[in-house]
């Protein structure tokens, strides 16, 4: 018998090298450019979505996976000889994954104990997540102990962004307060924050240099932190973002492609990072 199977969903925006090397499975949640659907990370991956992203006349649309795919990825898990599945997925307050995946663990009761957490965040904020549930696993931790520390490091997980745009946010229903933020979409680079599972506001500065540079101040006026991590969507800029980082931060910075489901309501040119407060 191994130990716990760690699942996620494909808003982790995890580099696919460590989700190989960990043995962590993505279920992946569906994008619509119109008539057309992809299946994210399997049809699209971050280049692909992105140069489709910027062809096409509408905006995409995301979709939860249905319970039968995480369901298929449970029941595997037992298969495979896990003794238990610690799926950890998308903020509750953005998406009906975390009901999917519900739903597939009561479906598998008899089979295998599942444990979902809600992360209550997104993108890298997920990620790391999901890479400590999969480090805690694979140090034989068990699943109902790698499920409560997940949950309690999910509160003290941070995410910080700056957009291009707000246009997919708009869109795509998934502003909140960030509304108003828009009467001056066109001279500003909005600032958000995921927020106890929710999309705020922040900031508002007006070019884009002043936005990286408020990112990084958030990094060190957060105190002590952990688990710094950056995601963007196909920035060019990201290289010195992550040397500005380093004069700040002293750990190892991960750095993610901002994905199809994320990508769909940040837009191009997103930047953020995701952080941990000290316990």
């Amino acid at each position: 018998m191994t130990g716990a199977k760690i699942v996620t969903d494909s808003a982790c925006d995890l580099p696919q090298d460590l989700v190989d090397e960990l043995g962590i499975e993505i279920v992946p949640l569906s994008i619509r450019f119109g008539d057309d659907e992809f299946v994210d990370r399997v049809d699209l991956d971050p280049q692909a979505f992105w140069k489709r992203n910027s062809e096409s006349s509408v905006l995409p649309e995301t979709a939860a996976p249905s319970p039968g795919a995480f369901q298929q990825v449970f029941e595997k898990a037992a298969t495979d000889g896990h003794d238990s599945v610690v799926a950890v997925v998308l903020s509750s307050d953005l998406s009906a994954t975390i009901q999917a995946a519900e739903a597939a663990a009561k479906a598998v009761t008899d089979t295998i104990a599942v444990h979902v957490v809600d992360s209550r965040t997104v993108s890298m904020g997920l990620g790391i997540l999901v890479l400590q549930a999969a480090a805690a696993s694979n140090s034989g931790t068990a699943g109902p102990e790698i499920a409560a520390d997940i949950a309690e490091r999910a509160q003290r997980t941070r995410v910080h962004a700056a957009l291009d745009t707000l246009e997919n946010l708009k869109k795509g229903g998934r502003i909140g307060a960030a509304q108003s933020l828009l009467g001056s979409l066109l001279s500003i680079k909005p600032m958000i924050e995921v927020r106890d599972g929710s999309v705020e506001p922040t900031n508002k500065p007006r070019t884009r240099t002043k936005a990286l540079a408020a990112l990084i101040d958030t990094v060190r006026q957060a105190g002590s932190v952990e688990h710094l991590a950056v995601m963007h969507a196909q920035c060019a800029d990201v290289d010195s973002f992550v040397g500005q980082l380093a004069d700040v931060y002293e750990g190892d910075i991960v750095v993610g492609d901002i994905g199809a489901v994320i990508g769909a309501h940040a837009g191009p040119g997103a930047i953020g990072v995701t952080f941990q407060v000290a316990g």
